[in-house]
């Protein structure tokens, strides 16, 4: 997407790899919207702690995190013995695995470039796998977030008021985003409409960074706090929910997202109001049979108890904002059952939560595609499908 910065608009994705430094390159979202700045990690660990301290975050742009940090950690073996190059390789992958646990995509995308690597019959050769299976994976991801925008815009009409949740923009994904990309499609479709945005404690992600992607795309929008979202509903000033999500269970339809989305969930269906997730297809988890086995990520009680900020001289400061004595709980994620679903919004159409299952051909990349670069490691493309309604879809042009 593009960003001004300073009077000056140029074309960023959230995640890129400097190959000759072998360096994972990644925009700092802790400091938005203050400050605008692209960082470098330089070795894999520093890649999974960049994960883990929310450097980066949302579940498309993890995976291709990760992607590029097995890559990384891959091309900074040293030697030709293949047996401990393997061992360095299952190190790698389990570190940047566990840095953020709920979401599936960064074991998803990592999958993809291990297979790709058994090619290879030497360790220079894996390592080039390596490298070039975590880009294809990157530029994939951002096809199908384009896809999946070209299928949500049909949506959306011109008058609509819209809320989101959390972050599921660009900067949650390589690029485009999930829960927004329908947005900008819309928007460049001469669409007119108004985003709500939750403020989404306790890190703020609707407020700094949904807001800051809508304001730098010139679409009409306004910050809510979290509990305002229902009086809304009742007043009929929300016509149309979209949220992301970081874990999807194809076999029961159920979504693990942010915390707050399955109040969101609930509060309308209550109101009689279509709630929809946007998800691209490494988001989904084909083995997990019940969602109350996603692991749901505690995160440190700081976050709840204070707050980041910029003083007015420019400097980035946590403030206690509770009580001093008091402790707090910290769930980053909760679950929203099926049921409560009106559509899933995928890059090949949109579908009834009961029926990805059914619709496996559809949405799962062939094991084969997985293992093959040629094929672009069988990431979706092309026409649409519909469970839903509607015609078919192409990939949205920007």
């Amino acid at each position: 997407m593009n960003v001004t910065v300073a009077g000056r608009t140029r074309a960023y994705r959230t995640v890129t790899f400097d190959d000759r430094r072998n360096a994972v390159c990644l925009v700092e979202q802790r400091l938005l919207p203050h400050r605008f700045e692209v960082v470098r990690t330089r070795r894999y660990r520093d890649t999974a702690q960049a994960i883990r301290d929310m450097v980066v975050r949302g579940a498309p742009a993890i995976a291709a995190t990760a992607a590029y940090g097995l890559a990384q950690g891959a091309r900074e073996f040293r030697g030709r013995d293949l047996a401990r190059f393997t061992r360095q390789v299952e190190r790698v992958y389990r570190t940047l695995a566990a840095a953020r646990p709920t979401a599936v995509d960064p074991v998803n995308a990592m999958n993809r470039v291990r297979c790709a690597m058994r090619a290879g019959a030497t360790v220079p050769e894996q390592q080039a796998l390596a490298l070039a299976a975590a880009q294809a994976f990157a530029d994939g991801s951002a096809r199908e977030c384009q896809a999946l925008g070209q299928h949500g815009a049909k949506l959306l009409r011109t008058g609509m008021r819209i809320l989101t949740h959390c972050n599921a923009g660009w900067l949650a994904c390589v690029d485009f985003g999930t829960a927004t990309a329908p947005l900008y499609v819309a928007q460049a479709q001469g669409k007119d409409f108004h985003v709500f945005c939750d403020e989404t404690r306790p890190r703020c992600q609707g407020a700094t960074l949904t807001a800051w992607e809508l304001a730098q795309q010139g679409i009409s929008h306004a910050v809510i706090a979290d509990n305002a979202a229902g009086h809304l509903m009742q007043r009929g000033e929300i016509d149309l929910v979209i949220v992301g999500s970081d874990r999807t269970l194809a076999r029961t339809g159920e979504v693990a997202n942010k915390i707050g989305t399955y109040t969101k969930a609930v509060l309308a269906k209550r109101h009689g109001i279509p709630f929809y997730v946007a998800i691209p297809l490494s988001t989904l988890d084909w083995q997990l049979r019940r969602g109350c086995d996603i692991p749901i990520e505690e995160r440190s009680e700081a976050e709840v108890l204070g707050a980041w900020g910029v003083t007015r001289s420019g400097r980035r400061e946590y403030v206690r904002v509770a009580n001093p004595s008091s402790h707090a709980r910290n769930p980053g994620f909760d679950l929203t059952p099926p049921e409560l679903i009106t559509g899933m919004i995928t890059p090949v159409g949109i579908f009834r939560p009961g029926d990805l299952w059914e619709c496996r051909q559809a949405l799962r990349p062939r094991v084969g595609a997985d293992c093959s670069l040629g094929q672009k490691l069988g990431l979706a493309r092309g026409g649409g499908f519909n469970k839903l309604g509607g015609g078919s879809g192409g990939v949205a042009k920007w």
